[in-house]
């Protein structure tokens, strides 16, 4: 047998067994599994539930534990389609969940995680019968290096054009939260979330501060005050990209992407008792929190359109990658990011000693930056 064939052969085995596992639990996943990263997948709602890197297992993400039930549920980064927060009412009352159905339905999986040419590569779709929308999933992970890539393929089955969202739901969680993580992103001018009444440019403020009752707040941190809860701020440059560290833990994970895919990011903090427990770390189409009739009545903000749109038939792709980095417990977070000769480079934020964080990435992502 050849080695192709063996390897292949494995993965399946492999996914065999996960599943088995998972099926015990009361759930099913898709476990991508690398040299240097591991990546689950859970069918019930599409979530990337757990990215951690090898020989260390710390898993960024918040996963709350709502027990062994196999129903559909958003959990760690998940998908909001064809929404980012609240339907109308009327929507609601025919069904339509808070961030769209990608995270409420089951998804297919297109068969089991597959090596090839350094990728384990593995594909799922899910269909939203309320949305009328299907979407298509390819996800790539490098068997060398802690990075992966998903490219999303959206389709109108409705027989008219229709308005959508798409936004990429990343949180990050305890343990990897606390008091010491640090968020940085190449974001421009953004606004705290207010009431559809309010207009969200009198609370307008650059990354990384935000504009709480007069009064400045860095969400590069969060300490036992979550306030301002919810913000958005314009991508800068033709790649967008956030990062989280954590240097005590020493840990980073970041998300980078085409401004031209996702020109917003949006970022949600919550505390419990004083303490760190969630972070959200969204990037998608829209920078305000409302539904549809918002949307379309405001138009656009710096600039920026607050919604798509899907012709009948029409097929929209978007792309984002993933990555995990060891970084130093003395670590300052990353001032920028850039992308050349299939190598992800991450420039520490200023002071000494003056470091650089290198990723090769190849061909799974466009170069840029």
């Amino acid at each position: 047998m050849s080695r192709g064939r063996q390897v292949a052969l494995l993965c399946v085995i492999g996914c065999v067994l996960c599943m088995a596992r998972a099926h015990s639990q009361g759930r099913r996943i898709l476990v991508l599994d690398g040299k240097a990263a591991q990546l689950t997948v859970d069918i019930g709602g599409g979530s990337f539930a757990d990215f951690h890197l090898n020989g260390q297992g710390l898993n960024p993400f918040r996963v709350e534990d709502t027990g062994p039930s196999p129903e559909p549920r958003p959990m760690g980064h998940f998908l909001c389609l064809d929404r980012w927060g609240a339907p109308t009412e009327a929507e609601a009352k025919n069904g339509m969940p808070f961030h769209g159905e990608a995270a409420n339905v089951m998804w297919q999986a297109l068969g089991v995680p597959v090596e090839v040419k350094g990728h384990i590569r593995a594909e799922m779709s899910a269909a939203l019968p309320l949305a009328g929308l299907k979407v298509q999933r390819r996800i790539a992970l490098s068997t060398t290096s802690p990075v992966f890539v998903v490219t999303e393929s959206v389709t109108n089955a409705n027989p008219l054009g229709r308005l959508f969202n798409m936004v990429q739901h990343p949180t990050i969680g305890p343990p990897f939260l606390d008091e010491r993580t640090l968020v940085d992103a190449g974001a421009g001018r953004g606004f705290v979330q207010n009431s559809p009444q309010a207009d969200p440019r009198k609370s307008a403020a650059s990354w990384p501060l935000a504009v709480r009752a007069g009064r400045k707040v860095n969400l590069r941190f969060l300490k036992s005050d979550p306030e301002p809860a919810l913000a958005s701020f314009a991508v800068k440059g033709p790649l967008g990209w956030v990062v989280a560290s954590n240097p005590a833990r020493g840990l980073l994970i970041g998300y980078v992407w085409k401004t031209a895919d996702y020109p917003w990011l949006n970022i949600w903090r919550a505390a419990d008792r004083g303490r760190p427990l969630a972070r959200g770390l969204e990037f998608g189409t829209t920078g305000m929190h409302q539904p549809f009739p918002v949307l379309t009545a405001t138009g656009r903000l710096f600039g920026l359109s607050l919604y798509g749109y899907l012709d009948a038939g029409q097929t929209v792709t978007k792309t984002f990658a993933c990555f995990l980095l060891n970084v130093p417990g003395d670590y300052r977070g990353v001032a920028r990011l850039a992308c050349r000769e299939g190598r992800l480079t991450l420039y520490e934020r200023p002071g000494r000693p003056q470091r650089t964080l290198s990723l090769k990435v190849s061909d799974l992502f466009p170069e840029g930056g």
